[in-house]
């Protein structure tokens, strides 16, 4: 489907993590790509820089002990010259994000017709990225996307060498692209927990890693919120990548 390259966006990602952190700097640079169209960008997540983050994630021993979300915040949108915004919290509930995702509307003019008088509106395209590394978090993302009318969901998850991401695109209460719990349901499972449940032990143990899937995830996320909203469509509904065969295969979506 297309996007119309005119409307304000509001994107917001959460999860400021291993990819989060490296998708956010790329984007931070997309309003000079969409030039006066108005973007907004929020971050969302609860997490603190740990010393152990400095391997992989995009921090530095200056900001130990910061809030992730407020430092990508911080130090991104006054180098471009946005707004800073940012939740230096969990989301974990359906109410909070139905919120969070729900798009301005704004008043453009009137006409007449059929005797009355009608608004014509403009209304704001959201763009949901997951970048956060629980299921229970993915599983309420998927939840959310069903119940919303209008919503582009991109969802990026990974292990150590391998991962995916999905963008499912909801439009006029319509599912167009599912989105990466239809496509992987074992995301879904019910058994895992938010990281405001964990316990200090199960907070600890995290599993590994490398940066170059994590570079790789954010890679394939920007190269799709660069496409719906520079190019104003995308072809590809998903990608799974592998970092030790230096490889990353679409799914495109099929023309009808």
């Amino acid at each position: 489907m297309r996007f119309a390259q005119n409307r304000p966006v509001k994107i917001v990602m959460l999860g400021a993590g291993g990819t989060g952190g490296h998708i956010a700097p790329h984007l931070y640079r997309l309003p000079y790509a969409l030039g006066q169209r108005e973007c907004r960008f929020l971050i969302v997540g609860g997490d603190l820089v740990e010393k152990k983050n400095l391997v992989r994630q995009n921090f530095i021993e200056a900001d130990l002990g910061e809030s992730k979300a407020k430092v990508l915040a911080e130090r991104y949108s006054s180098v471009f010259g946005l707004e800073t915004e940012y939740i230096p919290s969990y989301v974990e509930s359906e109410e909070e994000l139905k919120k969070l995702v729900t798009p301005r509307v704004w008043k453009t003019s009137q006409y007449y017709s059929a005797g009355k008088w009608h608004d014509k509106t403009i209304t704001e395209l959201v763009i949901l990225i997951g970048a956060v590394d629980n299921n229970k978090s993915r599983s309420l993302c998927h939840r959310v996307f069903y119940q919303t009318d209008n919503l582009v969901y991109i969802d990026s998850g990974n292990g150590e060498y391998t991962g995916q991401v999905v963008c499912g695109i909801r439009s006029s209460g319509r599912t167009y692209h599912k989105p990466a719990g239809a496509l992987y349901p074992e995301i879904l499972d019910g058994t895992d927990k938010f990281p405001t449940e964990l316990s200090c032990a199960e907070a600890s143990v995290s599993a590994p890693q490398a940066i170059t899937a994590n570079i790789t995830a954010a890679c394939a996320v920007v190269d799709l919120v660069y496409n719906i909203l520079v190019r104003g469509e995308t072809n590809v509904q998903a990608v799974s990548f592998s970092t030790t065969s230096v490889n990353m295969r679409p799914t495109m979506i099929r023309k009808s």
